[in-house]
């Protein structure tokens, strides 16, 4: 049934309803009319029958019964009752065809000289007045005069009132088909022309794709109030339920994420960092006839693909180390060939022998001060690079890191890398960069001091907010090394600081590896440099350190120190 059909039975339905309830009241309100008006009649017409001198005369008489008789036909018929009959006192009928027989009292007092009116059913339902007649002289009474109107029946009540029920029904028949009619259009004009069935198929059909799309789709109104949400956008952004309702600002989740959501950072493809997962965000406002009405926000999962990506990254810069190497060699070489030429064969084993011993010595001093084959591996790998850019990176000696379990090397090497990465674009050709790596208690330290500018104390907090970078986001620096770094120290109860060109990170160690790892020498926080030792020159201008990777003597180029490989997902600002 369309839905026009549907609102005109409903109409005529309540219309049929109302004018039941009419007739109903309308038969109740004859009803206690009826009584209440034909009540006062009656007990009239028994008042001007009981003054009546005869009555008062003959109702002792024996022989006074005609006279009586007279009196009440003639009452009867002058007020239209259906019945006047007289009583003696003691309540036996003297008039009427049942005279000599006791009256149907009823719930009447009328023996007690009271005047009464009330229903009596004595086989046919009527309306009786009790009058009592008094002695004129001494007040005794005498008699009673009764008087009674037939009850109407329902029928004949609804017969009295039909006129005005079938006008009222007809009335309201007509007013409720034409707003039927007025309002099945305006509502088939506000949802479009479609039929209740289509838009339950409509919105069923809707939840189904919303819900069966790989990517994640949270939709909010003006006010950022969740308006609809899928079971991949609940997933993804670490919910405990649907929160369709509920405002974004009354959900926990990462500052940066909110933000994204509720449009105060704009952009294409936005990349943000939730518990674990590395999301693409893609927010689009939503407009109906050109007015806004919200929001709808795509949220992919790119964690596996950055973990690709990470790869990919490790495998470049494994390549750039191998390349930079080359043409380390490719020098060393030519100055071998030169030497060769000229017939400096002793001078050619001096050369190769410092050559080779920088080479053993870079490895044997990361490898005794960083004693995890991950970590140590970084550091050794990226020395090439570092000595390419003219930066000279240093492993300090306060170093003292042992073997970690994979789990904390793998989150080491992120920590590690990002920062290094962030050092070396800092420092600068001819520049210096200081790592140090070590336990100190139940935790891990790590400090990575460049010689460049540092960061002014009023960016401290910016730099670690997701999408902040001083790069290039179109080479693909997206700005999340350094939030990574904070989110990873931070899940594991630690914490990441910077002081100008120094930043500090603190990783406690898990439970289950604390125990049979030694400390840091001597207990000193590698944060500080030891007495004795000159620091690396950093942001204050302090004089530099020897580096562990350039001997005395040395007359080749020199190697940088170690270089992460394996950031996520690139290398990211300071």
């Amino acid at each position: 049934m369309s839905l026009a059909g549907q609102f005109l039975l409903l109409q005529l339905g309540i219309v049929l309803l109302v004018v039941c309830t009419v007739a109903a009241v309308s038969i109740a309100e004859s009803d206690a009319a009826f009584r209440r008006d034909e009540g006062s009649r009656l007990r009239s017409v028994g008042e001007n029958a009981a003054i009546n001198r005869t009555v008062r005369m003959g109702i002792g008489d024996p022989h006074g019964q005609e006279a009586l008789a007279a009196v009440a036909e003639s009452a009867r018929a002058v007020s239209g009752a259906t019945y006047v009959l007289i009583a003696d006192a003691t309540g036996k009928l003297v008039t009427g065809p049942d005279a000599g027989s006791p009256m149907v009292l009823g719930s009447s007092d009328g023996l007690t000289g009271r005047s009464w009116v009330g229903v009596v059913d004595d086989g046919s339902k009527a309306l009786v007045a009790h009058v009592p007649v008094l002695d004129e002289r001494d007040g005794r009474f005498l008699g009673l005069i009764v008087v009674g109107q037939t009850y109407p029946t329902l029928p004949e009540q609804l017969a009295a009132g039909l006129t005005n029920l079938l006008t009222y029904l007809l009335l309201g028949g007509v007013l409720g088909v034409a707003g039927s009619l007025l309002l099945a259009r305006r509502v088939k004009r506000q949802t479009l022309g479609l039929e209740p069935r289509e838009i339950t198929g409509l919105v069923e059909h809707r939840e189904a794709m919303l819900h069966g799309i790989k990517e994640g789709v949270l939709g909010t109104d003006t006010a950022d109030r969740v308006t609809l949400v899928n079971d991949e956008a609940v997933r993804l952004l670490g919910l405990a339920a649907l929160p369709v309702g509920r405002s974004l600002h009354a959900e926990p989740m990462e500052p940066r994420l909110r933000d994204v959501l509720t449009g105060r950072v704009t952009g294409v493809d936005q990349i943000v960092l939730s518990d674990d997962r590395v999301l693409v965000l893609n927010r689009r406002p939503v407009l109906v006839r050109g007015r806004r009405v919200g929001s709808v926000t795509t949220l992919r999962d790119r964690t596996e693909l950055t973990a690709l990506r990470r790869e990919l990254d490790a495998s470049r810069q494994t390549t750039e180390a191998l390349r930079a190497q080359a043409h380390e060699f490719s020098n060393r070489l030519h100055t071998i060939a030169g030497l060769i030429e000229l017939g400096e064969h002793d001078e050619v084993i001096r050369y190769v022998n410092r050559a080779s011993q920088v080479h053993e010595k870079l490895n044997r001093d990361v490898t005794e001060l960083v004693r995890d084959p991950a970590l140590a591996a970084l550091l050794i790998a990226k020395a090439s690079l570092a000595a390419e850019q003219g930066v000279r990176l240093a492993v300090s000696p306060e170093s003292d890191l042992p073997a970690v379990d994979e789990q904390l090397a793998a989150d080491l090497v992120t920590v590690v890398g990002n920062l290094v990465d962030n050092a070396l674009d800092a420092a600068g050709s001819g520049g210096r960069v200081e790592v140090v790596l070590a336990r100190v208690d139940t935790e891990v330290v790590v400090r990575v001091g460049d010689s460049g500018p540092g960061v002014p104390p009023e960016r401290v907090e910016e730099v670690f907010r997701q999408g902040y970078s001083t790069k290039d986001p179109a080479r693909g620096h997206h700005g999340l090394g350094l939030a990574l770094v904070r989110l990873i120290c931070q899940r594991r109860g630690g914490s990441v600081e910077v002081d100008g060109a120094s930043f500090r990170a603190r990783l406690p160690l898990p439970a289950t590896g604390r125990a049979g790892l030694p400390l840091a020498a001597a207990g000193r926080d590698p944060a500080r440099p030891a007495v004795g030792r000159d620091p690396v020159p950093s942001a204050t201008g302090a004089d530099p350190v020897p580096s562990v990777d350039e001997p005395a003597g040395d007359t080749g180029p020199p190697a940088g120190g170690p270089v992460r490989d394996g950031a996520l997902p690139g290398r990211a600002p300071t």
